[in-house]
């Protein structure tokens, strides 16, 4: 009930050091902007939070309402975003992106048949958003089809040379354990966008995931120079590092042995 409760009211304390601030309008617009901010960094606790101060100036905001269960999604919250995404769909049963977000949650949660149909439903609203595409993508790797790859592609001609919509693309990959298809992706990301540095902690991820212990260490320690309060970089880093003093310790020991 707790999570619900945020969903609805917000935090408070945080908004309070906000509204400290000075010369800042703090509406709608700001707290969309403030939601997207965290977004685009992975923040998905403040984003969700953000997203429920946008709902108290604007019921009505169908995509802040879609926003709060893409982000239960990204926290592996399915079954609060399926009863969010239920909450959301009595105020806007047509809504597309909205859909499209059930039928992620649907998918992830295995009921691939539902799911599926939700996709169908979004696309037949109004096909013509990145995020309907990726989702789509995600409910057809839920299903192991192979389909999958035309509708990342189709997300990206809808936003060419966007690197948010690539390593949203790279984290469903990700999510799916298609490492390479996720590096790719992320490749991408970093042309359009290099001094971000969670495309290059991303990058890293997928790297070490793949063996490319070299190269994870290169993109950790990229990311690490571009934000060094980053503690997932940092910690990424000596967790590599650790591992590669294993793996030299251990051929030490294979090599002894023989």
């Amino acid at each position: 009930m707790s999570r619900f409760v945020k969903l609805e009211f917000g935090g408070e304390s945080e908004d309070q050091s906000l509204a400290s601030e000075q010369g800042v309008a703090k509406d709608e617009a700001f707290y969309l902007r403030e939601a997207q901010a965290a977004f685009e960094n992975a923040d998905f606790e403040k984003a969700l939070r953000r997203y429920a101060r946008v709902l108290e100036f604007n019921p009505q905001n169908a995509s802040a309402w879609t926003a709060q269960v893409r982000m239960l999604i990204e926290l592996g919250e399915y079954h609060e975003a399926k009863i969010w995404a239920d909450k959301a769909l009595e105020r806007f049963p047509q809504e597309p992106e909205l859909l499209a977000a059930k039928a992620v949650t649907l998918g992830r949660s295995g009921d691939l048949q539902a799911a599926l149909a939700f996709s169908d439903a979004s696309i037949e609203e109004r096909g013509d958003t990145p995020y309907i595409w990726l989702a789509r993508g995600d409910v057809l790797l839920a299903c192991k089809e192979g389909r999958a790859d035309y509708c990342f592609e189709k997300a990206l001609l809808l936003a060419p040379r966007n690197w948010f919509v690539a390593w949203l693309a790279a984290r469903i990959r990700s999510y799916y354990k298609q490492f390479v298809q996720a590096l790719k992706l992320l490749q991408k990301a970093i042309e359009w966008n290099t001094g971000h540095f969670l495309l290059w902690l991303d990058l890293g991820r997928c790297q070490e995931s793949l063996g490319f212990l070299g190269p994870a260490e290169a993109s950790f320690t990229q990311a690490r120079e571009l934000n060094p309060n980053s503690n997932q970089a940092l910690n990424a880093l000596t967790r590599l590092q650790s591992r590669g003093l294993a793996d030299r310790l251990g051929g030490w020991w294979r090599r002894l042995g023989k």
